[in-house]
């Protein structure tokens, strides 16, 4: 049976218990300040004791993996980025991990593969791609092997295909 998963790009802490409150309303988040810095375990500890059993936390990855070395050469930060989320994984909380690109990097099938090749089995990576060149067969079919989800993104510059890559879909509205 499918499952649907519908939250929001980040969460505001007005109050103390407002991650308890949003978990009671919607059932995942997108956590967007991990693409600035790492997660902390005691963030992580909280977060999981905070939300229910069915709650998932979408993370955003590093800039350091998407923006400053623009998928080459990542294997030991990107190591280092999913041990910081490992806790979540456990506790059955870690939903898709969202490679977002920059709009400036062109499509490249090799970076691609080599990069896809690097990510552990059984994570649920989602690729957005916000350079159009991306946007092929080539480029789906490459995720598909990979069992990876291309990200459908939708903004005032952009509309990626609604292609499914993936035995999960991943939507930014």
């Amino acid at each position: 049976m499918a499952q649907f998963f519908a939250g929001t790009s980040g969460w505001a802490y007005p109050k103390k218990n407002f991650l308890t409150y949003y978990a009671s309303q919607l059932n995942t988040v997108e956590v967007n300040f991990s693409f600035r810095q790492l997660l902390k375990d005691t963030t992580v500890q909280k977060w999981i004791a905070e939300t229910p059993e069915h709650f998932r936390f979408g993370i955003k990855a590093h800039q350091v993996i998407t923006h400053i070395k623009r998928l080459k050469e990542t294997d030991e930060f990107v190591k280092r980025f999913l041990g910081t989320i490992e806790n979540l994984a456990h506790a059955k909380k870690l939903g898709p991990v969202l490679f977002q690109l920059p709009p400036n990097l062109k499509s490249d099938r090799e970076l691609l593969q080599k990069f896809l090749n690097t990510l552990p089995r059984g994570l649920h990576a989602a690729f957005e791609f916000r350079h159009p060149s991306w946007l092929t067969d080539e480029t789906y079919e490459n995720l598909r092997s990979h069992k990876a989800a291309l990200c459908v993104a939708e903004t005032e510059e952009r509309t990626t295909p609604d292609v499914v890559t993936a035995d999960f879909c991943y939507y930014r509205f």
